[in-house]
């Protein structure tokens, strides 16, 4: 499959919630990467390792849908690079969710080898009702 089929699995995946699903379409040896974390892991190596990190993201967010999806192919056809916007609620508070995402997307051998997951850790802190604590965090983090 290619990477751009795969992400497109993988939006399906996660609006039916299915996370064993859409961590089965990563590679046993994958990396995933969030480098503008903040209050979260900056990589996780391995699928597995994935898995235990989504265990339980249907019970902080349900995404109901992706109301703007734009994938650009890149001069390396295992490569893309994909917008899109999250459209959901927030499980803790009810309140309504949205986030602008950036995706940079590694397929090697039918699986999703890399993914560089490029978000904001305020909007998603402030979303889940846990900005405070992002707040706090980050002060200690700089205090340190």
């Amino acid at each position: 499959m290619e990477a751009n089929q795969l992400f497109e699995q993988a939006l399906d995946l996660l609006l039916a919630k299915d996370m064993d699903g859409f961590v089965d379409l990563f590679a046993p040896d994958c990396t995933f990467e969030f480098p503008f974390a903040a209050g979260t892991p900056e990589r996780l190596n391995g699928r597995e390792a994935l898995r235990d990190y989504l265990a339980d993201y249907p019970q902080k967010l349900d995404i109901a849908g992706f109301p703007s999806v734009v994938v650009h192919r890149t001069a390396d056809p295992g490569t893309i690079v994909a917008e899109f916007t999250a459209r959901g609620r927030t499980v803790a508070t009810g309140a309504d969710y949205e986030m602008r995402y950036i995706a940079v997307i590694v397929a090697r051998d039918g699986a999703i080898a890399s993914y560089r997951d490029y978000w904001s850790p305020v909007m998603g802190a402030k979303a889940s009702g846990e900005l405070a604590g992002l707040v706090t965090a980050l002060g200690e983090e700089v205090r340190s």
